[in-house]
Formats: C-alpha cells, structure tokens, sequence
C-alpha cells in the first residue's frame, strides 16, 4: 500500500506536532496562501464528503516552507564569485603553474654532452622534402 500525499501531511503534522496555523505559516514562507478550511479538507477520511486530495505542488511548497522553517533562509552569494571558482577549480594547483611570458632558466634545463668532430654524422640529402641516406663520400 503506497502513501498518498494526505498521508505524508498527516504524519508529518503528527510526528511534529502542528497544527492547521502552523502548517498554514510554513506555506507562507515560500508564497503559497490557502485557507484553514481548504487545509482541513486534506485531513479529512477519504470516504467523507469534503475530502480532498492533496496535490504534488502543496506538498511540495509545504516540504520547501517546512526546510526554511527550520533551517532558515538560504542566502546567495554573488554569481561572480561563483565563476571565479569554476575557473579556479580548471587550473592545477598554484605550485604547478607558470607564470606567463616567462622563460624558463638555463640552469634548470638539462644540458646535452658535447659530441666531439670525431663522431661522424650519417650522410644526408634531401630532395623535395624526402630525405636519403648517402653511401660513401
């Protein structure tokens, strides 16, 4: 036997003792206005004649109230702030980066071992791009 959204209203006011004033200022908060005998009607037994079934966006707005209720307000920060983050978040962390325009040092670089004249180099040519290797000389 599923729950329906009367049921979940009704054992919320019951497991946290509200009444129909307070289920009505928890509605409040989030903008949704309804009268004391439209709220009755959802407590009702469904066999009587005024009950209603309480739809999706009441119990909604009332879960949505019943969080700022408790909680409080959230508050927004700046969206810039947001953005500034996101981009933050795409970059490796500041040890890893590298200034731009900035060369790195000389002494830093691995220096390559001086060849001597005495090894000698293959015989290359290149013609058109394509290279060839040249026996003898």
């Amino acid at each position: 036997m599923a729950l329906t959204n009367n049921d979940i209203i009704k054992k919320l006011r019951v497991a946290l003792s509200y009444k129909d004033t307070d289920i009505i200022a928890i509605l409040k908060l989030v903008d949704y206005d309804i009268s004391k005998t439209e709220l009755s009607a959802f407590f009702r037994a469904e066999d009587h004649e005024k009950y209603m079934e309480l739809q999706d966006q009441i119990l909604r707005n009332f879960l949505n109230g019943l969080v700022i209720h408790k909680r409080g307000k959230m508050e927004r920060k700046p969206k810039s702030d947001a953005n500034k983050r996101a981009v933050e978040n795409k970059l490796p962390p500041k040890e890893f980066r590298k200034p731009l325009g900035v060369k790195p040092n000389k002494s830093n670089e691995k220096t390559k071992p001086n060849k001597s004249k005495e090894t000698s180099k293959p015989n290359v040519s290149q013609i058109g791009g394509i290279r060839f290797k040249v026996k003898g000389k």
